[in-house]
């Protein structure tokens, strides 16, 4: 099968374009490369996907709309992945604009290429920022989530629902992936497990919003990565609902479903289970919670489980584990691993 993923150097799509060639398909990866951080981060992601015949890449922005619309006239995918986005809660706040680009624009030209290739099933990377202020739990697909709380959980809302759009004028089965706080090997340098595991390691102190007492469902990138596949057969069809708690839209062949590890843990734990995996211990700046956090974020999986029989299982400590060594070979960190006190 050819398809074709955005976002392809990124954390997430460099994962799945991975899992995919492995499995045989035809992948193209569509990427800006972008400097929102460490470049080559970026191009030593790329360079995993060397060895696989079947993989092809195109630099270009998803704002650019002849060159995304030649991508796809080329490649004719017949999936589409759409991880790419302007990433980052915190940025959101100082650089709103950048989100209106790249999560709205350009998810917006993704659907027109998607419309003009008759694309059969696209794939939407979405988050569990989605869910803002609501604070019924475990979050349910079928949850009304009106309140956004920051321009990135707003931008990411719009592009799933110009993909519920799109679905019921056009026929183009859409499913919105919202994820829960992923991490592991390869991840970005601005998110939490990446910047405590840099500074603890460099023995500078940490930030520690909420006072630690936060709770995220912390989502490993290997089974995120595998649920993504998966749900790849599982196209939407209208009027097929799969059980009474089924997202599936009544007028559209679009769902959502959550992606994550259910299993909210609290952050402090999370801290601690990195110090254990580094062998230090972290000296901490307790800080209240920032503009745009949420105390909880805790998904229900049911309906993944349902569509895909899969569910997350990865535990923390297993996973953090996995990404500290990755980390330390990666950085060629080379200080002896001791016992955390």
């Amino acid at each position: 099968m050819r398809i074709l993923v955005t976002g392809a150097a990124g954390f997430i799509g460099n994962e799945l374009s991975l899992k995919l060639l492995e499995r045989g398909h035809e992948v193209l990866g569509y990427d800006a490369l972008t400097d929102y951080y460490d470049v080559q981060l970026k191009r030593d992601r790329l360079a995993r996907t060397s060895g696989f015949q079947h993989f092809d890449f195109v630099q270009a922005r998803l704002e650019d709309r002849s060159a995304l619309y030649a991508a796809f006239d080329r490649f004719a995918p017949e999936r589409v992945y759409h991880c790419a986005a302007q990433a980052g809660v915190r940025h959101s706040l100082e650089h709103p604009e950048d989100y209106v680009d790249a999560n709205m624009v350009g998810t917006f030209n993704v659907l027109e290429a998607c419309r003009r290739t008759r694309v059969q099933h696209l794939l939407i990377a979405s988050t569990s920022s989605a869910y803002g202020a609501h604070d019924v739990f475990p979050f349910v697909e079928t949850a009304s989530v009106p309140h956004p709380l920051t321009i990135y959980a707003a931008s990411k809302l719009a592009g799933e629902l110009m993909a519920h759009t799109y679905a019921h004028l056009h026929n183009l089965p859409a499913t919105m992936m919202r994820f829960f706080s992923v991490y592991g090997p390869w991840g970005r340098p601005d998110m939490a497990f990446f910047l405590f595991t840099k500074k603890i390691l460099n023995g500078e102190p940490i930030d520690v919003y909420g006072e630690g007492q936060l709770y995220r469902d912390f989502t490993y990138i290997d089974d995120l990565v595998e649920a993504m596949v998966r749900l790849g057969d599982c196209a939407p069809v209208l009027g097929h609902a799969i059980s009474t708690h089924d997202s599936l839209s009544p007028v559209a062949p679009h769902r959502i479903v959550n992606i994550g590890n259910a299993e909210p843990v609290l952050l402090s734990a999370y801290i601690e289970a990195i110090e254990r995996a580094a062998g230090e211990r972290a000296s901490k700046r307790m800080m209240p919670m920032q503009p745009g956090d949420v105390a909880r974020t805790f998904a229900d999986t049911s309906l993944l489980r349902d569509l895909i029989g899969y569910l997350p299982s990865t535990q923390v400590d297993d996973g953090i584990q996995k990404f500290v060594d990755w980390y330390r070979a990666y950085k060629k960190v080379s200080a002896p691993v001791r016992a955390a006190r």
